[in-house]
This record gives C-alpha cells, structure tokens and sequence, in this order.
C-alpha cells in the first residue's frame, strides 16, 4: 500500500467555516449542534464522523473512496488536531 502524506498537524475545522453550500449538500444529515470535527483535504470536506476507525499502520481511521484507495486519518492526543493521508493499494 502506497501512502502519500506530508505528515503535518492541522486543526479541525469549524462548522462556521465551512461554505453554506456544502453543508446543505453533503452534511445535511448532521445534527445543527454539531460545530466541530470538519476537514478540508485536496478540494473536499469530511466529518470525522465519517472515516471508520482503524490501525493501518498506526492510521486511527479511514474513509474509504474506491476500492483500491482511501484517505487515512490520524487524530492527536488531544483530539484537537489531525493528519491525513492518501493510501493506494
């Protein structure tokens, strides 16, 4: 499996930081009082409430978009940050 990462920390993104549209079209399902927990990678936004954990290779979850590749997540100690890769197999 190939993994492409910069291996940097970067904060979870707020609710209000997210484009209007794109929570009334990809998180319409999440509850308003959810204010935390968005990320930004390569032009997409995810929850963390979407990646299924995991420990590939000290990854702690994976949000799977083919079958052949993914994009892994690890989270820090604190839950305040992340970083996040790509993985091909």
């Amino acid at each position: 499996m190939n993994i492409t990462t910069n291996n940097q920390w970067r904060d979870f993104r707020y609710r209000y930081e997210v484009p209007e549209n794109v929570l009334s079209d990809d998180f319409d399902w999440l509850d308003e009082d959810v204010s935390d927990g968005f990320i930004q990678y390569r032009g997409r936004w995810y929850h963390i409430s979407e990646f299924m954990r995991t420990k590939i290779g000290g990854w702690d979850g994976v949000y799977n978009d083919s079958m052949f590749s993914g994009v892994l997540i690890e989270v820090s100690s604190d839950a305040e940050q992340y970083r996040i890769g790509t993985a091909i197999s």
